[in-house]
């Protein structure tokens, strides 16, 4: 992508800011803060959404203003020639505006005296609410500032508004731009996840110790391998009874022959995260019991995959997941007809819960668990109550987002099957998932990561 168009991206979108923020308003946007790891080393540093989503720049001490008027200015870290040495390349103010495409840019240590005269004869200040700790405090001190000046004359902006709800509406619609690193991310995912599939035959084969470590190395050098960033969050690397534990983190225990293993792993590519979830048995060969259990969450996939298009609701996949599921843990005898009732009984008293106790999706972007309200905006006034059959909590429900073109979501059901009475044992510490990242479309939706097989028979010829 040349300049130009880079610029162009970005410009559009603060202009889309610009125009809904009102007459006589301003948007503050900061960039991440960087966090002390120990002593005197941090943590890798990552950018804040938002402020790249407007930008495209990723140097920590950054500041985005954006005034209704359409203007934008950067607050950024001045050059320094010693600390370019030792931390590298600062792009400084005086080169910023060419580069991103904006207005004006000044050195973020000016930022404390700029900001009050900017806010003065504003009618509201946006920021984004609950992110960045420090900053409500922040404002209001600005703001104590232009209200020392009315006897002058100033007026200070009468209204608080949180940006964010004008950003994640327009961040959950992705565009052309958008949608092409996110199948560039989730293909470099795929082949991550193919690597450790095979890694993980092979070693078994080859009468290696197997840890889970190991695993996660391998996705971690085909994501680096092939220009990824960073892993979009913490892999997940489960063997055997450890996939049934949701959010596990690859740890060192041992993969043993036999073991399903199940790999939750995504990377971020230029700002944009993948999310790829499969299971699969260690040694290249499902036993009976597994690909019984396996076959299910599939099935409850595909149910999900068919309801994901233009028009349908963002629960629909779940619940097509959720019949498909209830229905395979009444065939298995995880459930009975006798104590659970039929598959309508088992749905609506939600007693497929304590081996399915998630959603079958999230929408993805920027973020791994992606902005943007799950509620359809123009249907809020239309809300009804419940009482949840397993809390007793009554809860509120109001309709559910209207699945467009352009927005992303995973789909990911699962089952996950610990011990216990009445549980048959071949199906003990049993933990499937099989997760695909969709973009909607005027035909449905793109499984935008199935460079990863999913069916039994391509997974163990993957594995040979």
């Amino acid at each position: 992508m040349n300049t130009i168009q880079h610029h162009a991206i970005y410009a559009q979108r603060r202009s889309r800011v610009a125009a809904a923020l009102g007459k006589e308003s301003i948007a503050i946007i900061p960039t991440a803060p960087e966090h002390a790891r120990n002593r005197d080393t941090g943590y890798l540093y990552r950018h804040d959404s938002y402020f790249y989503y407007l930008t495209g720049f990723t140097e920590p001490g950054a500041t985005l203003l954006i005034e209704s008027s359409g203007a934008s200015t950067l607050f950024c870290q001045p050059k320094d020639t010693e600390r370019e040495i030792w931390d590298g390349y600062r792009l400084g103010p005086d080169a910023a505006p060419e580069f991103l495409g904006l207005q004006a840019a000044h050195a973020n240590t000016e930022l404390a005296t700029q900001l009050p005269k900017l806010l003065e004869n504003r009618a509201t200040v946006w920021y984004p609410f609950a992110i960045h700790p420090g900053l409500e405090t922040q404002v209001d001190g600005w703001l104590k500032q232009v209200r020392a000046r009315v006897r002058y004359g100033a007026l200070c902006p009468e209204s608080q508004r949180d940006v964010c709800s004008i950003l994640d509406e327009m961040r959950l619609i992705k565009d052309a731009h958008e949608i092409d690193i996110m199948r560039k991310a989730a293909a470099i995912s795929a082949k991550a996840h193919i690597r450790a599939m095979q890694i993980s035959a092979r070693m078994l084969k080859d009468g290696q110790d197997l840890r889970e470590y190991h695993l996660d190395a391998e996705l971690l050098h085909e994501f680096r391998r092939n220009g990824s960033e960073y892993p979009a969050y913490g892999s997940i690397v489960a063997g055997g009874a450890n996939a049934c534990v949701l959010h596990y983190q690859a740890g060192d225990a041992k993969i043993n022959n036999g073991d399903l293993v199940l790999i939750d792993a995504g990377c971020e590519l230029h700002g944009y995260a993948s999310d790829i979830t499969r299971t699969f048995p260690a040694n290249g060969k499902f036993t009976a019991p597994q690909r019984e259990m396996y076959e299910i969450v599939l099935a409850a996939q595909e149910a999900a995959v068919a309801a994901t298009k233009p028009g349908m609701r963002f629960i629909d996949p779940h619940e097509a997941a959720v019949k498909v599921l209830a229905q395979g843990m009444l065939d298995t005898g995880l459930l009975t007809h006798d104590k659970h009732g039929s598959l309508q009984d088992v749905i609506e008293n939600r007693a497929y819960f304590p081996y399915y106790m998630h959603r079958t999706g999230h929408w993805l972007g920027m973020d791994v668990h992606d902005c943007g309200g799950y509620n359809e905006l123009s249907e809020l006034d239309k809300t009804t109550e419940r009482k949840d059959p397993l809390s007793g909590e009554l809860i509120k429900n109001r309709p559910s987002r209207i699945l467009r073109e352009g927005m992303v979501l995973t789909i990911e059901p699962g089952i996950y099957i610990r011990p216990a009475a009445g549980v048959p044992e071949k199906f003990h510490n049993i933990g499937i998932r099989i997760e695909d990242d969709a973009v909607v479309n005027a035909k449905g939706c793109e499984l935008m990561s199935r460079g990863v097989p999913v069916d039994v028979i391509s997974l163990e010829q993957l594995m040979v």
